[in-house]
């Protein structure tokens, strides 16, 4: 078979925006650039090096569309939209790894003026009430509708209705459209500045940008290969990433000073010279205090190296994926 005959795995990422840019950034950190044959207005580019995988420009809510009909391998594109938008997700796709942006919270917000109203359970009173008041349902617009029914059944909250939003969810109960609603915020500021809160346990969802893969795809042996090699690549920047090298000259360095160091900080040995240098890998956030410990175990100096790629023989990313698989 050639190289043009091979199956090829499709890698759908953002067309436009913030999260194109982040995508972008984030599959070159582990060495996977795309190469667009017209220019940064192709929608189709390919991974330099990698000559049947094709990389597919195309819109976050697409992006899902393609993953649950199988069009699509792997994908780029937000949790809340995976949960929003197929049914039973995580039969149909597996969510490979948070990509540590795009972050984004779907919440119940309503108005400030409800100073009594902290919680869904004080909500379930208000729909109680407004019912009993007005004779029909509270409404809450939303253009999360699945979201909101899930979460509302799961808070016993069932007197209301859903009004679909098409345009900016938070003006809605300014303009009299609805009295509360569900929507995506980062900071919150917007939902201030429309005089709305967020309830206390009112966060449906905390979502992020994550590396999705579709259960419903054709996995063939060449796919599969593709998608190792890919997933191999970015779990390898994601260690480095995470991790930092420390070196440091010790004379008593021992079994049992290494086993203290992984109880402690999660460090691991890489090398033990003769002439008392010793390496370890550790989790980045805790350097300093594994220094401090080395010097207080009589080390002369501490150095620390930040890598760029760390290859594990375990690659959990596609392990994960293959379980699903098989």
């Amino acid at each position: 078979m050639s190289e043009l005959e091979k199956p090829q795995l499709i890698l759908a990422v953002p067309s436009k925006g913030r999260l194109q840019e982040n995508a972008a950034a984030f599959f070159a950190r582990a060495g996977l650039q795309f190469v667009q044959g017209r220019g940064a207005r192709d929608y189709r580019a390919r991974i330099a090096g990698l000559d049947n995988v094709e990389v597919a420009f195309i819109s976050t809510s697409e992006i899902v569309t393609h993953l649950a009909a199988g069009t699509a391998h792997l994908g780029i594109t937000g949790e809340d939209l995976v949960r929003e938008s197929i049914p039973d997700a995580d039969a149909k796709c597996e969510l490979l790894a948070p990509l540590g942006f795009g972050y984004a919270n779907v919440v119940v917000a309503v108005p400030q003026a409800w100073i009594d109203v902290k919680t869904m359970a004080d909500l379930e009173d208000v729909a109680l009430a407004f019912r009993a008041k007005r004779g029909e349902r509270m409404r809450v617009a939303t253009k999360y509708v699945n979201l909101t029914r899930r979460f509302f059944a799961e808070s016993h909250v069932t007197d209301y209705r859903i009004v679909e939003s098409l345009g900016a969810t938070e003006g809605a109960p300014a303009a009299g459209t609805a009295e509360l609603i569900v929507d995506i915020t980062t900071t919150g500021g917007t939902l201030s500045a429309n005089a709305l809160k967020i309830l206390d346990d009112g966060v449906i969802l905390r979502s992020e940008a994550n590396f999705v893969a579709s259960l419903a795809a054709p996995w063939t042996e060449e796919t599969r290969e593709a998608a190792r090699i890919i997933l191999s690549r970015i779990a390898a920047e994601e260690i480095a990433r995470t991790t930092r090298e420390v070196s440091a000259r010790i004379a008593q360095a021992d079994v049992e000073l290494f086993a203290h160091a992984e109880v402690l900080f999660s460090a691991r040995p890489r090398r033990h010279l003769a002439d008392g240098w010793l390496t370890l890998t550790c989790p980045k956030d805790k350097v300093p205090a594994l220094a401090d410990w080395l010097l207080a175990q009589g080390a002369a100096e501490v150095s620390v190296t930040q890598l760029d790629y760390v290859f594990d023989e375990k690659n959990k990313l596609y392990e994960k994926l293959a379980a699903r698989l098989a």
